[in-house]
């Protein structure tokens, strides 16, 4: 049997910002109980939901120093879906409204758990052959493993993997700021190691560490080798070539099905969406006040309207767009200029444009079921998820060739029938308007092609189960066998 332990600042149903938390709480169940014990274990914030903190059940607590402080570790536990999660708990840390706070109490907090993850495996007498660390906020479990820890034959074989989901966020403060803060001594606040650019870097210090490195989709595994996509460490990821691997990551089938999809109008599958997908469409134009047409392109958005999302491209040309028989519904908040982009074009072209600037679960599984096309023009994208559900409602994705995007969604070739979705190359507004364009003509005036891309989208398979034989493969590899 082999043991594994994820160690991550949140994993669903318990805690969710992000992708993150798809990760780390949908992946440990796809795979083979008969083969590996894999265990999660996260902090126990104060604003997770009720209901979960009246499932968990004590199991013991200690103490544990950090830097200066003693502080206090207690272990609570919930069996979920035949998984075993184990929540951290520590009132002075983890009682803040949100599970980020941002600035040097995030990197206190995380230094804290980084260390409490190890501290906790001999009190539960799991002893696993890999710890799998997720994002900066467990950076520094590599490192303190390789330092006092080794001092204990308990940990002695253990490898540990660092996983990037998005190398734009780092856990970088002054380096005197984090070296009381963790109690490591200088021998790691050197450039080889924590110290990137003068300052110290928990993501870093969990890369050099860590026995092998993964992130989120093979396109961006190449792309952060390079100084555009590598946020200052693509000399590093560079270095660590051998050791690096893209794995994408993969949705619920389960819950994104529109199959069985409670939250739609209509439900259907590869061999009905020829004539019950339609019915979502006119269901939605019918409650987000578009004009109610069933035969128009309806173009689906769901995201956090940021630049890195690509915004900015779609800003330029939204009014050229709007002059084309296509409508647009935006599910999504984020930085205010784009709300209000969204705003005025509801107002200035209303009937066909709907901005809902607020987020809502069960609305977007409605679009995903409702639209013809989704938009997803990134800037970078280390996986992205919206575009694996929309292959799996049968809505073809429109997007920028970039990280997970270009791994996963296969460009249509008019003259080989082959593809799942378009995309454009260059970060252009209106090279994407040209793609937009090019995609509207195939709806309109070919049809039965249109019908045999959604064939193929909805038959690729993105679920975790894919992403689990390769994670598989990955610790086999790591453990030697």
């Amino acid at each position: 049997m082999k043991n594994i332990v994820y160690a991550t600042s949140e994993a669903v149903p318990f805690i969710k910002t992000g992708g993150l938390a798809d990760v780390a709480g949908s992946l440990p169940k796809c795979f083979d109980k008969n083969y590996f014990d894999i265990r999660v274990i996260l902090p126990k914030y104060a604003c997770m939901k009720q209901e979960w903190k009246d499932r968990m059940e004590y199991i013991t607590h200690f103490y544990m120093d950090l830097g200066y402080k003693n502080c206090y570790v207690g272990i609570m536990h919930i069996e979920y879906e035949g998984i075993h999660f184990y929540f951290i708990d520590n009132e002075y840390y983890f009682s803040g409204p949100h599970p980020y706070d941002g600035g040097t109490w995030d990197l206190e907090k995380f230094a804290f758990f980084s260390k409490a993850v190890l501290s906790v495996l001999p009190v539960i007498g799991f002893q696993p052959q890999i710890i799998h660390c997720h994002d900066w906020q467990t950076g520094l479990v590599p490192v303190y493993l390789h330092d006092t820890f080794q001092q204990n034959p308990f940990f002695w074989g253990i490898k540990t993997i660092m996983t990037i989901h998005n190398l734009k966020f780092q856990g970088v403060w002054d380096v005197k700021t984090i070296q009381s803060i963790t109690g490591l001594s200088n021998y790691y606040f050197t450039p080889d190691k924590l110290e990137a650019y003068k300052d110290a870097n928990y993501l870093k210090g969990g890369l050099v560490f860590a026995d092998a490195i993964t992130t989120v989709s093979n396109t961006y595994a190449e792309e952060i080798k390079t100084p555009f996509y590598g946020e200052g460490l693509d000399g590093l990821m560079r270095a660590r070539t051998n050791s690096l691997r893209g794995i994408v990551n993969g949705i619920d089938y389960d819950e994104f099905n529109p199959a069985t999809d409670p939250h739609i109008a209509q439900t259907y599958d590869a061999r009905t969406f020829r004539k019950e997908k339609v019915k979502n469409k006119l269901a939605l134009q019918a409650d987000l006040g578009l004009n109610q047409d069933p035969d128009v392109m309806l173009i689906g958005i769901v995201s956090r309207l940021t630049d890195q999302k690509g915004f900015d491209l779609i800003a330029y040309i939204m009014d050229e767009l709007c002059q084309d028989a296509v409508q647009i519904v935006v599910l999504g908040t984020g930085e205010e200029r784009y709300e209000n982009m969204f705003r005025h074009f509801d107002w200035k072209y209303h009937g066909k444009v709907s901005a809902q600037i607020y987020y809502d679960e069960p609305l977007s599984h409605r679009i995903y079921a409702a639209s013809d096309a989704f938009l997803m023009p990134s800037l970078f994208e280390p996986c992205g998820l919206s575009q694996l559900m929309s292959l799996r409602y049968g809505t073809l994705p429109i997007v920028r060739e970039t990280g997970g995007l270009k791994d996963t969604v296969e460009p249509y070739n008019e003259y080989e029938g082959t593809g799942t979705g378009f995309s454009f190359t260059n970060y252009n507004a209106h090279e994407m308007l040209s793609t937009i364009r090019y995609a509207e003509r195939i709806y309109y005036d070919n049809r039965h092609e249109w019908n045999q891309m959604i064939d193929r989208a909805m038959a690729a398979d993105f679920s975790w189960h894919n992403s689990a034989r390769q994670y598989e493969e990955m610790y086999n590899w790591l453990i030697g066998e």
